[in-house]
């Protein structure tokens, strides 16, 4: 059986709890963004255009004017307006928080329980090898006792029968196990 990792550290390769962890993590940059509300900002503005002093003068040598400056603006009226979007921003980050956990859960369940089947299933096949080889050998020796006379033919086509049929459920088993490692796989994201 190949190694996956502990199942803590192979969640974190799947794309739902990834995407959660960003998203979470998204919430929480969206935080700091409302806390700079608080924060006085200063920006630099301009326009250009032409002053004149009547309609067909526009155009004129010294008639065009620009004015660059700063801006302050502060939300000190506004700071309950402020503390309320910081508070929905900052409950928006613990939902998603708390989103992150239920899917990290989620996923942990979703990989033990997978694990648990496939390691299952792997038993089940080694045990009906070991069933299938008992069944051979026994069926052989089923048919070298009818060749030296010792039993009939119904014995044989018994034994035969059993062979069989241990062979199907192993083939079967296979099968199952071969499932349980998909969905082990899907289970650890694909890792």
């Amino acid at each position: 059986m190949t190694s996956i990792g502990a199942p803590e550290t192979v969640v974190r390769y799947r794309p739902d709890v990834a995407s959660a962890e960003r998203f979470a993590a998204a919430q929480g940059a969206l935080v700091g963004a409302a806390k700079a509300s608080y924060l006085p900002r200063l920006t630099i503005g301009g326009s250009v255009g032409y002053a004149a002093p009547d309609f067909n003068s526009v155009g004129n040598q010294g008639t065009l004017r620009y004015v660059v400056g700063p801006v302050l603006t502060w939300p000190g009226l506004n700071l309950g307006r402020v503390k309320a979007e910081v508070d929905a921003a900052a409950a928006r980050e613990d939902a998603a928080r708390a989103q992150y956990g239920r899917v990290v859960l989620a996923a942990m369940e979703d990989m033990e329980t997978s694990l648990a089947r496939y390691r299952a299933a792997r038993l089940q096949v080694e045990r009906l090898e070991d069933a299938s080889a008992a069944s051979e050998r026994a069926a052989e020796l089923a048919r070298m006792r009818f060749r030296e006379g010792v039993t009939d033919f119904l014995q044989v086509l018994d034994a035969e029968r059993t062979e069989l049929e241990a062979q199907d459920r192993l083939a079967q088993s296979r099968i199952d196990a071969a499932t349980a490692y998909a969905a082990l796989y899907k289970a650890a994201g694909g890792q």
